[in-house]
């Protein structure tokens, strides 16, 4: 191996080390018990029937037994012990910006090791799915720390072979690969343009139809990474900006007011069309920046879905 393989190695294993022990603290001081509380019981296994007695809830009935038994019985359920939980990340070239000290990949790793280490902790099972225009990594779920250590190595410093988003090839990967029920994080930052295309128009509708289809199959919740100068830009006077993903350039005055609020009013519209299209799904949304610390943020929106399923 030559020497700057063997430097990458090393940095491979500074930031991994780094961001383990950072989400190790979270989990023991912010995220105890928050996790298991949003997530634990709500896997469920048949078990057997029985009979009915009073008191048992009449959806439960199975129909075929009892009509084959001349007397009412009920299906009974165990808790599952074990959840599995996948993390679906986007690693297309847009998730590399970052206007201050971290990327919005840096911050994705940092919300799946805490989210892998509170799963880990708990006996859960725990995958990793990176895509960008296309499906380049899927580690089926597993427990131990060496798994979770994996996973935030690959996410850290996998090297894309496509630069592009395609969050459809992310979700019907999904859909085609996890037969069983599983709590999948959907990490992007669901940069979704105006659509002024029949072309575009039928991705979004396919964006959604695919949503839509993995949150009947599993617990779906999308965490949306954002940097602060892509919702408000700064006023620096021209500057010239280009796609990560396609090499286009573009040079705008961010001296003139009137660009930068109109510029403000349509991300701000454009994100807000896009959480009350989840949220019509009832797929749950977390948001996060570059710029903020998300730890309280997500012990919060843990303790919303517990009071929300209580």
């Amino acid at each position: 191996m030559n020497e700057p393989d063997q430097e990458f190695t090393r940095e491979i294993l500074r930031k991994v080390r780094q961001i383990e022990i950072k989400s190790n603290r979270l989990v023991s001081e912010v995220l105890s018990g928050s996790y298991q509380s949003a997530f634990k019981g709500q896997g469920i296994d048949f078990e057997e029937v029985r009979e009915y007695q009073p008191g048992d809830e009449v959806r439960s009935i199975d129909w075929n037994v009892t009509a084959k038994m001349g007397a009412p019985f009920v299906k009974q359920y165990r808790e599952e012990r074990e959840l599995t939980i996948l993390l679906a990340i986007d690693i297309s070239e847009s998730t590399i910006f970052g206007s201050e000290s971290r990327t919005k990949r840096e911050r994705l790793a940092e919300l799946s090791a805490l989210l892998a280490i509170s799963a880990s902790r708990n006996g859960d099972k725990v995958g990793l799915l990176l895509f960008a225009e296309e499906v380049e990594i899927y580690l089926p779920p597993a427990n131990g720390q060496k798994n979770v250590l994996r996973i935030l190595r690959e996410i850290l410093f996998h090297r894309n072979k496509t630069k592009k988003t395609n969050l459809n090839e992310g979700l019907r990967f999904i859909n085609k690969v996890m037969r069983r029920r599983a709590v999948v994080f959907f990490l992007s930052d669901f940069i979704i343009p105006e659509f002024s295309s029949l072309e575009e128009e039928d991705v979004e509708v396919q964006f959604y139809k695919e949503i839509s289809s993995t949150k009947r199959r599993h617990d779906l919740i999308c965490a949306q990474i954002h940097d602060p100068n892509e919702i408000s830009l700064p006023k620096v006077g021209f500057t010239t900006f280009e796609d990560a993903e396609t090499g286009e350039r573009i040079t705008v005055d961010l001296s003139n007011n009137e660009f930068l609020e109109e510029y403000a009013e349509l991300t701000a519209k454009q994100q807000k069309n896009f959480s009350r299209k989840l949220q019509r799904r009832g797929i749950d949304i977390f948001k996060l920046s570059t710029n903020v610390e998300f730890d309280k943020a997500l012990k919060e929106f843990f303790h919303l879905r517990k009071s929300r399923r209580s």
